[in-house]
């Protein structure tokens, strides 16, 4: 059987070239569909194994505990790029033992996040804030715990639905609604379930005092969903990944790949490239092979370890 539908073989030295004129984009096009989806297999579990090492180093950190594994890697993510390390800062300012022994309570969720974060300080005083502010002071003599200041964190330049406060104040809600937890994280199979952890509303209070002069319709109570998508790839599918291992659980390792196969595939620039002459990533498995593709051949410049180009070049043994 053809691999592609030219029987041309390429050169290393025209592929290495290709990286950057888009020749390996067009001639993975090409490929038949059984090749491409077998290398797509191969590539996002190697992107799967890179990450549990990211994640087995954040379960050694937590001395074993895996609610609060999910915790610091759920928080950086919550960050995106701009704010990813005062995230990082706060999940381990505010552990999550310490929101689940307060977690009958959203006000008591909000003041600890919204507090240790430093981000109280920048709304101008209520009743609402003048009780979070209290219950704050309370708790985190309780915790001993050490807040962080404002100017930690990017707040200009930012999309509104990306305000770190907005994004404490929503995990604050799925936190306290029960839906966000190690073991529904676990038992999550698709893009349904994910969406039933994270899409769990705010009060209208925070929509209007956290973006005043933003269009509050264009403002989410909730996590939305590419937000939630974005959450899926990075944070839910990886713990499962890990904690299968883990347990030695094909069901939970399982349930990694099958929800990368629901959620439709990520739409970024390496993405954007890779589908340019026709989308041959469609669901998150298939945009997760491409990106370990993009960033641990392509950008390296590894083509003789790319497993489409030992495919490509007819002598698959060359280093």
């Amino acid at each position: 059987m053809m691999l592609c539908k030219s029987e041309r073989l390429y050169t290393l030295e025209e592929l290495k070239a290709g990286c950057s004129t888009g020749l390996c984009q067009y001639i993975v096009t090409t490929m038949e569909g059984v090749y491409r989806s077998s290398i797509y297999n191969t590539l996002a579990y190697e992107r799967l194994n890179r990450k549990n090492r990211d994640v087995n180093a954040i379960h050694k950190e937590s001395l074993g505990d895996w609610s609060q594994t999910l915790h610091v890697l759920l928080f950086r993510m919550l960050g995106g790029s701009d704010n990813q390390k005062p995230f990082d800062k706060l999940a381990h300012l505010v552990p999550h033992d310490i929101i689940a022994r307060e977690g009958s309570s959203v006000v008591s969720i909000e003041s600890l996040l919204l507090g240790a974060s430093g981000l109280l300080n920048i709304f101008r005083k209520d009743d609402y804030i003048g009780r979070l502010k209290a219950e704050y002071q309370h708790l985190a003599t309780k915790y001993n715990i050490q807040s962080m200041d404002a100017s930690e964190w990017q707040l200009t330049h930012i999309y509104p639905n990306n305000h770190p406060a907005l994004r404490l104040v929503q995990i604050a809600a799925c936190y306290h609604s029960r839906k966000l937890s190690i073991h529904s994280v676990t038992a999550c199979r698709s893009r349904q379930d994910l969406h039933k952890i994270f899409k769990v509303p705010t009060s209208e209070y925070w929509i209007r005092r956290i973006m005043p002069n933003a269009n509050v319709d264009r403002l989410s109570r909730h996590i939305g969903t590419l937000k939630s998508d974005i959450l899926g790839i990075n944070v839910v599918a990886q713990i499962n990944y890990a904690y299968g291992r883990f347990l030695g659980s094909d069901t939970i390792i399982e349930s990694a790949t099958n929800l990368l196969e629901d959620i439709p595939a990520e739409d970024n620039r390496y993405i954007k490239g890779w589908n340019h002459y026709e989308r041959i990533a469609v669901t998150a498995f298939e945009s997760q092979a491409l990106l370990q593709l993009s960033k641990e051949y392509c950008e390296k410049g590894a083509c003789q370890r790319c497993p489409f180009a030992r495919h490509l070049t007819g002598y698959p043994d060359e280093d």
